[in-house]
C-alpha cells in the first residue's frame, strides 16, 4: 500500500498536490453558489399506470408567514348569485333624506362662525351666531308680556277680568313663540324671560345643526346681512351615498328596486375599488336630451370613499340570478394561454387551471377545475406568476 502510494505522481509532487486540492475546492464551491434555493419544485403527477412524470407548471413554496410578508391574501371558492348586468354611467350625488340647510328666519348680520366647510359636526352643534333688529324688539316685547303676565296671575281672577286674565296669558305665549321661532332656543328663551331684563334684548341669537354629518356648504362672510331663508350652511351624512345612474329606456323596465348594484370607481392609472349598493328608486320620466332614465342608487359610504360630483360605474343586476362557483376575477391569471388560479395545498400554491363562465363586476364563474371550498390566493397574483416564470428562465440557462 506505501508503495502504492509512493509512486501516485501527484503525491511525490507537492506543488502539484497543491494545484489538484485548489481546483477541486473551487468546483465545489462553484456547485454550492450555482445551486438555487429551493423556493419552486417541478409539479409531479401519476398516470393511470402509476408512472411519475414532471411538468413545466411550478409550484411556488411559500408558507403563511410568507404569504403574510408579501401581502399574499387567500380565500375560499364559494357559491354565489351572478345576475345578469348592465354597466351605466352614474355621479354620485348627496343623500337629499340625510341633507339639511341651516338658514336664519329674519333678516340678520352675521357676527361670528363656529364652523367652516369640511367640518365635522354633531346634531345641536353651533354654528353662526347672528344679530337682528326685528328679534331685539320682539325679545323686548317678550319681556314687557311676560311681566304684565307675572302680575296679572298674581291679581288673580277675583280682581282681573277673565278677559283681561286670557289676554295677557295669550299675549306672553305669542311672544314666546315668536322669539323661538325667529332663531332663539329653549334655553336662551327661558334664561331671557326669567331675568325679566331690558338691557339683555340685544337680537342675538345662535343657529345649531339640525344633524349630525359634513359641513358641504358655507355661503358667507363675517358682517354680512342676510334675508330670511337665505343657506348659510348645508350639512350631509355621507354614510349612506346616492348615485344617479343614467340607463337606456329599453333597458330600465328589467330593474327592480332593491336590485343589488356593485359601484366601480377609478380608472385608468387611478386607483380602482368596488362598492355595493342597492337601486332605491326608478324615475318614471325619461331624460328629453338623453332618451335615458334616471336610476337612483343607495350606496354604504361609511369609509367616506366617494364625494358628491365623482363620477363613478354602475353595475346593475336586470333580472333573474342564480347562484354559481365564483372567484374574484383578479385571482386568475394566464399563463401559457390557459386561466389559472394558484391553489393552495399546505405550504405549496399550485398554478391550476380552470375554466371560466360568465363575469359580472369583480367575480367570475368557475365552470370546472377547481371545487367548492377550495382555498386559493387572491391578491400577489402577478408576483407569483413572475416568480414561476423566473424559476423556468433559471431551468432553461441551466441545461
Amino acid at each position: 500500500m506505501k508503495n502504492q502510494i509512493m509512486k501516485n505522481p501527484v503525491m511525490k509532487n507537492p506543488k502539484l498536490l497543491t494545484l489538484t486540492l485548489s481546483a477541486v475546492l473551487l468546483l465545489g464551491t462553484s456547485a454550492i453558489i450555482s445551486t438555487p434555493s429551493p423556493v419552486f419544485a417541478q409539479e409531479e403527477h401519476k398516470d393511470e399506470d402509476g408512472e411519475e412524470h414532471a411538468e413545466e407548471g411550478g409550484i411556488v413554496e411559500m408558507n403563511a408567514e410568507a404569504r403574510a410578508k408579501n401581502n399574499v391574501f387567500t380565500g375560499r371558492v364559494s357559491y354565489r348569485e351572478l345576475g345578469n348586468e348592465i354597466s351605466a354611467p352614474g355621479e354620485v350625488i348627496l343623500n337629499q333624506y340625510r341633507t339639511s340647510q341651516v338658514t336664519p328666519r329674519i333678516s340678520a348680520q352675521i357676527t361670528r362662525r363656529y364652523a367652516k366647510l369640511g367640518d365635522h359636526v354633531k346634531r345641536g352643534k353651533p354654528l353662526v351666531r347672528l344679530t337682528s333688529v326685528e328679534l331685539a324688539e320682539a325679545q323686548g316685547a317678550a319681556i314687557v308680556t311676560a311681566r304684565e303676565w307675572t302680575r296679572v296671575k298674581k291679581l288673580g281672577k277675583e280682581v282681573i277680568s277673565e278677559r283681561r286674565y286670557v289676554e295677557a296669558e295669550i299675549a306672553a305665549q305669542l311672544a314666546k313663540a315668536k322669539i323661538a321661532a325667529f332663531g332663539m332656543t329653549p334655553g336662551a328663551v327661558k334664561s331671557l324671560l326669567a331675568s325679566g331684563d331690558a338691557t339683555k334684548a340685544t337680537g342675538t341669537f345662535t343657529l345649531h345643526a339640525l344633524q349630525s354629518g359634513t359641513v358641504m356648504q358655507d355661503n358667507f362672510v363675517i358682517g354680512e346681512i342676510v334675508d330670511p331663508g337665505r343657506e348659510l350652511f348645508e350639512i350631509s351624512d355621507e354614510s349612506k351615498a346616492w348615485v344617479n345612474v343614467r340607463v337606456p329606456s329599453d333597458t330600465a323596465r328589467n330593474i327592480e328596486v332593491g336590485a343589488p348594484v356593485r359601484i366601480k370607481t377609478g380608472s385608468g392609472d387611478r386607483e380602482v375599488d368596488w362598492m355595493d349598493g342597492k337601486v332605491l328608486q326608478l324615475n318614471h320620466q325619461i331624460d328629453e336630451t338623453t332618451r335615458t332614465f334616471s336610476v337612483r342608487v343607495e350606496m354604504d359610504n361609511a369609509g367616506d370613499h366617494v364625494h358628491a360630483g365623482q363620477f363613478v360605474t354602475a353595475y346593475l343586476q336586470t333580472g333573474s340570478s342564480k347562484a354559481v362557483l365564483a372567484v374574484p376575477f383578479e385571482a386568475v391569471t394566464s399563463m401559457e394561454g390557459k386561466d389559472v388560479v394558484f391553489a393552495i395545498e399546505g405550504d405549496e400554491l399550485h398554478p391550476t387551471q380552470v375554466q371560466l363562465g360568465v363575469k359580472r363586476g369583480n367575480w367570475v364563474e368557475i365552470k370546472s377545475g377547481i371545487g367548492e371550498g377550495t382555498e386559493i390566493a387572491t391578491s400577489q397574483i402577478f408576483l407569483l406568476k413572475s416568480l414561476i416564470l423566473k424559476s423556468k428562465m433559471g431551468s432553461g440557462h441551466g441545461h
